[in-house]
């Protein structure tokens, strides 16, 4: 059976959205393929939102492959969480998962926006941080191997303002300490949930697996 690295992440709800005072969990299984297959990622943590499922499916064509998809080899695990950030700031109800609150969204925005609040604090708002890696983005220095991380380790990703967030914001994130639930300018957060074969490319700044098949 080919192995999958799993990674878990945390998202800080996007600002001026309803899911400001929250941070999300979510799971990426790895394929032994990518970047060639996207990662398969879910939310964790329940979400109201239009495009995520009860169960944390994620409909967004960054994470399917041509041609229903837009997934590429050149997109890495970091713009996948940017683009994910962005999809909470910004539902898609053209493209709607849920179809009771795409339709919610569309009609009544100000009672989706009431019951998308209480969902977060209710169950976004748990959390707390472990130990910290840090990594100097801006400069091109991604050289952290998770491999060489403990369960439990975090990498901490600071992004712009996402009404404004461009897929090469993501590459001048600077690593800083994550405090969720509480007001700070972290958005994101990478987690090894097991030791993680994932290494980050120093020029591409992508993220690859050396990850070989393995019998189970």
């Amino acid at each position: 059976e080919d192995r999958m690295d799993q990674l878990e992440a945390q998202i800080r709800g996007p600002e001026d959205s309803p899911y400001e005072a929250g941070v999300f969990k979510l799971l990426l299984d790895i394929p032994n393929r990518y970047p060639f297959e996207p990662p398969k990622v879910k939310f964790i943590t329940p979400i109201y939102h239009p495009n995520i499922d009860n169960g944390g499916r994620i409909c967004l064509d960054t994470l399917k492959m041509p041609p229903k998809g837009s997934w590429s080899p050149s997109i890495n695990i970091s713009t996948v969480l940017t683009t994910v950030r962005l999809l909470m700031a910004n539902p898609n109800p053209k493209d709607g998962l849920m179809a009771d609150i795409t339709q919610q969204y569309t009609n009544d925005r100000q009672t989706f926006d009431i019951t998308a609040k209480q969902w977060t604090a209710k169950y976004a708002c748990r959390d707390k941080p472990t130990a910290t890696v840090k990594m100097d983005a801006q400069e091109g220095k991604k050289d952290n191997n998770l491999s060489r991380t403990e369960p439990g380790t975090r990498v901490d990703v600071e992004n712009h303002d996402t009404r404004n967030l461009t897929v090469d914001d993501e590459s001048k994130a600077i690593a800083k300490q994550s405090k969720p639930c509480s007001p700070a300018s972290e958005n994101m957060t990478i987690l090894s949930k097991k030791r993680s074969r994932l290494k980050f490319n120093k020029t591409a700044e992508t993220v690859t697996s050396s990850t070989k098949k393995t019998k189970t």
